[in-house]
Formats: C-alpha cells, sequence, structure tokens
C-alpha cells in the first residue's frame, strides 16, 4: 500500500514479524508453555527452509502460490473449526514433548520454506500442524507456532537486511508497535486459554483468507 517495491516490503515486513514474534516468543517460554530445547530439530530445519525460500524468491515468480495461499489458509482453518475428541483442548503445563527429529524437520523446512518465500498465514499453517501432527492443545499450539514463526522470520530478516531490501524507519517504528501487541496477545492466549484463542484465530485467517482471494482471484 505504501507503493515500495515487492522485495522491499517483505524484506521490511520481516523486520516488523520479527518484532512481534520474539516478543510473544519470550512470553511463551518465560511461562513454561514452549521448551525450546525440545524442538532443535524443527528449529534448525526451520532456519533452513526460510533461508532457502528467501534466496529463492529473488529467483522465481510466485503468482500461482498467491492464488494458493488464500484457499491453504482456509484449509487451516477449518481443521480449528471442525470438533475435536478427547481433552486436549484443556490447557496444562508441558513437561515433555515426544517428538521425533523427523516430523519436526518435514514441518521446519515446508513451513519454513513457506515463510521465507512469501509469509503470510505462516502462523495459521504452524498452529494446524501442530495440533493435527505434534498433539498440542492450544495454548501450547501457540506458543509453538510463534516460536517457529520467530525464527523464520529472523532468519528471512537477515537475508533481506544482506541484500539491502529493508526500509528500516518503517520497519523499526511497526516492529515497536508490533511487539507491544504481541506481548498483550500473548498473555492474553495464555489467561484465557482456548476460548479466547478458537474464535479469534478463526476469525483472523478466514478474513486473511477471503482478503487474498479477492485480491489474487477477483481481477483473474
Amino acid at each position: 500500500s505504501t507503493g515500495m517495491p515487492p522485495h522491499l516490503a517483505l524484506g521490511t515486513n520481516k523486520v516488523i514479524s520479527t518484532f512481534g514474534t520474539l516478543s510473544a516468543s519470550i512470553t511463551f517460554i518465560r511461562k513454561g508453555w514452549f521448551k525450546p530445547r525440545f524442538w532443535w530439530s524443527a528449529t534448525l530445519g526451520t532456519f533452513v527452509g526460510a533461508l532457502s525460500g528467501t534466496v529463492l524468491i529473488y529467483l522465481v515468480q510466485a503468482e500461482l502460490l498467491k492464488k494458493l495461499l488464500p484457499l491453504a489458509i482456509m484449509l487451516a482453518a477449518v481443521y480449528l473449526i471442525w470438533p475435536r475428541r478427547g481433552a486436549a483442548n484443556v490447557p496444562s503445563l508441558p513437561t515433555s514433548v515426544r517428538i521425533g527429529s523427523r516430523p519436526q524437520w518435514l514441518a521446519g523446512i515446508g513451513i519454513g520454506f513457506y515463510d521465507g518465500f512469501i509469509g503470510p498465514g505462516t502462523g495459521a499453517f504452524w498452529m494446524a500442524v501442530a495440533l493435527k501432527a505434534f498433539r498440542q492443545d492450544l495454548v501450547s499450539a501457540a506458543g509453538t507456532a510463534r516460536f517457529m514463526n520467530f525464527i523464520s522470520n529472523v532468519t528471512a530478516m537477515l537475508t533481506f537486511m544482506a541484500l539491502g531490501s529493508v526500509y528500516y524507519p518503517m520497519g523499526l517504528l511497526m516492529g515497536g508497535l508490533l511487539m507491544v501487541g504481541a506481548f498483550i496477545g500473548a498473555h492474553s492466549a495464555i489467561r484465557y486459554g482456548s476460548p479466547f484463542i478458537r474464535p479469534v484465530f478463526i476469525s483472523v485467517v478466514l478474513s486473511m483468507a477471503g482478503w487474498l482471494l479477492i485480491k489474487h482471484w477477483s481481477s483473474g
């Protein structure tokens, strides 16, 4: 909307996003809802994927992916809308995580690559994977999503900075404001749990998907 060239807009957006996900990640870690020591494979996979995606975006047009993006985001929302059995929605502080390195690597590389390549909806994909594949409750899944999103954001941000594709005045200003919002949002998620996270998450991803459908499909 500012008229920035695409690569400059993407790089500046990564600066902004890094501030927000850092603030939220610290909150979830300090409150005990995310334990980084159990997630080395996902962290390294996300780094590799995000670095590859960020470099590749300079070489490849992403119009097809932009058209598929809103459909993928809607699938993530539908998963949360679908009724779930068991006590997974009753949050309890995680004491250990028994998730093999292979699924962590696959999720990290795949979603990390997507975040480095395009980005919007990354949190929705991590939430869906954390709930479906990792069997976490909504609060723990939110912590996983925020931390992994931070890893891919900071990786992409540093790559864009090295390539000279960041407008720092806007990135730092909006990043600082986003950090405040993320701090409030993370504390709200931890305090109110699933009853708060589910409607907010569904509303946001459906609104995002609808807007992207109009933007990338209405013009043909």
